[in-house]
């Protein structure tokens, strides 16, 4: 038995895009959960003709780091690979300095490593300034379609402890 939403109706698209993400589906290629993304952030990333890109309302990203997959279709089983997408994906290459981890406000995982605390304080202060300014679109930008500041903080994490 479902529970009807009790969202608002200024609410309402925010609370179906929750329930939406909440849904899963396991990776063609490696088998991971996958987390869901809309069309428009897949739309946004692929480096390919729209034309070659199914038709479909269940996209998912794959967040394992040796798999070439980054968006699958669970309706249609289309992949779309690291190679047609337009940016280098974070979680596919979490150790190289050059690729960005926030990729609204151009933070490279190399910025992070590299800093110091104060820096890599200062990097996450500016990435919640520009949260709370309305200046992200980690929806289309993110290739997880999803806000980076956990990415981020994961990476100033991991270097703290080294």
């Amino acid at each position: 038995m479902t529970t009807p939403c009790k969202c608002s109706p200024a609410e309402s698209a925010t609370c179906e895009l929750n329930t939406l993400r909440r849904q899963t589906a396991s990776c063609p290629v490696c088998g991971a959960s996958g987390k869901r993304v809309g069309l428009q952030t897949v739309k946004a990333l692929v480096a390919i003709s729209l034309r070659r890109v199914q038709a479909s309302s269940l996209w998912f990203f794959c967040r394992s780091q040796h798999c070439p997959v980054v968006y699958f279709a669970a309706d249609n089983g289309q992949t779309l690979t690291v190679d047609q997408i337009r940016e280098r994906v974070y979680q596919k290459e979490p150790d190289r300095p050059d690729v960005l981890v926030c990729y609204c406000f151009q933070h490279r995982v190399g910025d992070i490593q590299w800093a110091s605390p104060e820096a890599r304080a200062a990097v996450i202060a500016d990435i919640k300034a520009g949260i709370a300014a309305d200046q992200c679109a980690c929806d289309v930008r993110n290739p997880q379609g999803s806000c980076c500041l956990g990415n981020v903080q994961q990476v100033a994490k991991r270097v703290a402890l080294t």
